[in-house]
């Protein structure tokens, strides 16, 4: 089962919710990550040709990208824009939150506006999901039910992503960043997880906020708190985590450091355990299946 969108604690599984003390987790994130002073008009022009080169050497023709209305996949959509090379972007709502569809169509217009290589598709996969849920056979264990939903959605969208990609002659975009997708692998594997390129791959959640106000991108979006589109009670990423982005890049750069232990005050300690855990458990979503020898 993955375990990118539940919190497992002495082998109990709980379905996430919205009790994170955000107060306190603000308070102490808010000292703890140091700027790397980035330039980030540098940034982002050195990426456009990264992904101008790549385009080129693959030997495909456009980009492809899933809009879900949230940072990192409009700060990649609107750098596969600035290559010129035509871009289409793509919103697929299952079951999902007006809020967020709304950000994603706001930043679609937004891109068409200012990109005339931008071609927007929405395909709502609400009945598609519906269908697929009715031919799986009955589970007695609604836990894993709920869990394997979850996560066939992300999945479903990247059934999607490469069915428009192999038609088309396209690379998929993905929307990785250094934190969530190498610190804790918080993804779906082969949902989210699969793409042909992933830009942002080496910045932190906060750089990549950085180098979205660059661009210019919709102030709704530079707002909004981040979710993966995933959870029908709309339970945030750092409500799943239970920490902020800024705690966790703490901890990502602290975590060679983790038998300082005791040199931690108890919300730093109890931010190492979380980002221990996850990086830990979820570290097989970046291996190779084992292959067995004849």
């Amino acid at each position: 089962m993955e375990t990118n969108n539940i919190i497992t604690w002495n082998n109990q599984v709980e379905i996430p919710g919205s009790g994170i003390e955000n107060e306190t987790k603000q308070n102490v994130s808010s000292i703890m990550m140091q700027s790397r002073n980035l330039n980030y008009k540098q940034v982002a022009e050195k990426l456009v040709i990264e992904l101008k080169n790549y385009l080129q050497n693959s030997k495909q023709k456009w980009f492809v990208i899933w809009v879900s209305g949230w940072i990192d996949s409009v700060t990649v959509s609107t750098l596969c824009a600035m290559t010129w090379a035509k871009t289409i972007v793509m919103d697929m709502p299952i079951h999902q939150n007006q809020d967020e569809v709304n950000r994603a169509s706001e930043h679609m217009t937004w891109l068409q506006t200012n990109f005339p290589n931008v071609e927007r598709f929405s395909i709502d996969l609400t009945q598609t999901f519906e269908t697929f849920k009715q031919a799986l056979p009955t589970v007695d264990d609604e836990i894993v039910r709920y869990m394997a939903y979850v996560n066939s959605r992300s999945r479903l969208r990247a059934v999607t992503l490469y069915a428009i990609a192999n038609e088309n002659w396209l690379i998929v975009a993905g929307t990785w960043n250094k934190v969530e997708d190498y610190g804790i692998w918080f993804f779906t594997k082969y949902g989210d997880w699969a793409v042909d390129i992933s830009p942002i791959w080496n910045l932190y959640k906060s750089e990549v906020y950085a180098l979205a106000r660059n661009l210019w991108v919709c102030e709704s979006i530079l707002q909004a708190r981040p979710t993966d589109w995933l959870h029908p009670n709309w339970a945030t990423d750092e409500d799943q985590i239970g920490c902020t982005y800024d705690e966790l890049e703490w901890a990502m750069i602290e975590y060679d450091d983790w038998k300082r232990e005791n040199d931690f005050e108890w919300r730093k300690k109890e931010i190492m355990k979380i980002y221990t855990q996850r990086h830990t458990v979820n570290a097989h979503k970046m291996q190779m299946p084992p292959v067995f020898e004849i």
